[in-house]
């Protein structure tokens, strides 16, 4: 009787699974994102809340990889509960699906700290994409949700291009400190003193519009190691915690 022999070479491990906890008021929303979630090989749904009470308290108990976030929900509504994910489960991103665009919303849920801005019209597949986009670190909103930030982006340009410049003072000590250049290998230091370059304006306008460091180097010519360099120094300029951050931070400056 012959015989299969062992292979003499380790096999690779399947890579983990996303774990995704849903929290939606809806149960039959929730069940459908479940189904939509478990059927793809690479996503494992390991809770579901109905409400943003449920959803903190799942989320520190699961330590999901992404929640998946509406917004308007009894006891406690989507922005606080991301607010609060985010600032105890640093990394655990939060994706919010929900059927509401208002501007203040919009804003509210970026602020709390959300990677992701989905409208419930979404296909299958963007949700799908949007889950693994968000597990990478990487920002997504839909055209209509970037049409908004980029538009008050813009307003505030014009705004700020209108005001008289300040007078010139020379920088007090603590200033000059913390604009000093870093020994070589020491991180840069936060620096919201300098204003962003050409470049850094451009790789903004891209990340509100949702591109990823690799998206954003096709866009305008680079590598992407340097696309990610300019990313990292816009975060220090505006002193932001996440990409999608970045462009509602700039309303507030």
């Amino acid at each position: 009787m012959s015989t299969i022999a062992e292979p003499s070479f380790p096999i690779p491990h399947a890579a983990p699974r996303i774990r995704v906890l849903i929290a939606d008021d809806q149960a039959l929303i929730r069940r459908g994102m479940a189904m939509l979630l478990d059927a793809a090989p690479d996503i494992e749904v390991v809770g579901q809340a109905a409400d943003g009470v449920e959803a903190v308290e799942l989320a520190r108990r699961l330590l999901p990889d992404v929640v998946l976030m509406d917004l308007h929900m009894p006891r406690k509504g989507g922005v606080l509960a991301t607010r609060e994910i985010s600032a105890a489960l640093p990394h655990t991103r939060v994706m919010v699906l929900t059927t509401f665009n208002r501007d203040d919303l919009v804003f509210d849920a970026v602020r709390a700290g959300a990677q992701a801005y989905l409208l419930k019209d979404a296909s299958e597949e963007e949700v799908l994409d949007t889950v693994r986009a968000v597990h990478r670190g990487e920002s997504r909103l839909t055209p209509q949700i970037a049409r908004k930030v980029m538009d008050q982006f813009r307003l505030l340009a014009d705004r700020v291009a209108q005001e008289p410049l300040p007078p010139l003072t020379p920088p007090t000590p603590d200033v000059r400190a913390a604009t000093q250049a870093t020994a070589p290998g020491e991180p840069l230091r936060p620096d919201a003193t300098k204003p962003l370059t050409e470049r850094e304006t451009a790789v903004l306008e891209l990340i509100a519009k949702g591109y990823g460091n690799r998206q954003i180097a096709a866009a305008l010519n680079l590598a992407e190691g340097t696309a990610k360099n300019h990313v990292s120094r816009i975060m220090q300029k505006l002193h932001a915690n996440t990409r999608t951050e970045l462009a509602v931070l700039v309303l507030k400056k």
